[in-house]
């Protein structure tokens, strides 16, 4: 499992991810805080949503990935075009699903262009995603960021 953006929230999902027997890797781009990663139970490694270079070696061995970037503010393209590069550059690694984020601070029709991203490469390519639509303060999300993971790793 890739959690891509494995801030407080991210954490939390690999904490409980780890907890139920999933290898878990975290991404963040500020190499400050791979302790904290570490500390939940993930693997931490440093990549930039931003530079599909050095998010794309992170997916070896890697059977779902978490876009846990609702939070993004100041990064529309990670919702836009980022994402639909990255979707498009899954078709040929062993990923065989997407959880995307799609509830956060985030413009919601950014996020909601995200969430039609999404979909749109699980159609055209086949690639199962979930798009999960739980605000990320409430008690439920990581209940729900679980219930996708289980769902996609079901299929």
């Amino acid at each position: 499992m890739l959690i891509v953006g494995c801030g407080c929230r991210g954490r939390a999902l690999a904490e409980r991810l780890a907890e139920t027997g999933h290898a878990v890797r975290g991404t963040t781009r500020d190499p400050a805080r791979t302790a904290a990663i570490e500390a939940a139970g993930a693997e931490a490694v440093v990549a930039d949503p931003g530079r599909l270079a050095t998010l794309l070696p992170q997916l070896a061995g890697v059977s779902a990935v978490c876009w846990l970037l609702a939070s993004a503010e100041r990064a529309p393209e990670l919702h836009g075009d980022r994402l639909q590069s990255f979707m498009e550059r899954l078709v040929d690694t062993p990923v065989r699903g997407v959880v995307y984020e799609a509830a956060g601070s985030a413009d919601g029709e950014v996020l909601a262009g995200g969430a039609a991203i999404v979909r749109e490469a699980s159609e055209v390519w086949r690639i199962p995603v979930e798009v999960v639509e739980e605000d990320r303060g409430s008690p439920k999300w990581v209940p729900a960021m679980m219930g996708a993971v289980t769902r996609l790793l079901e299929r």
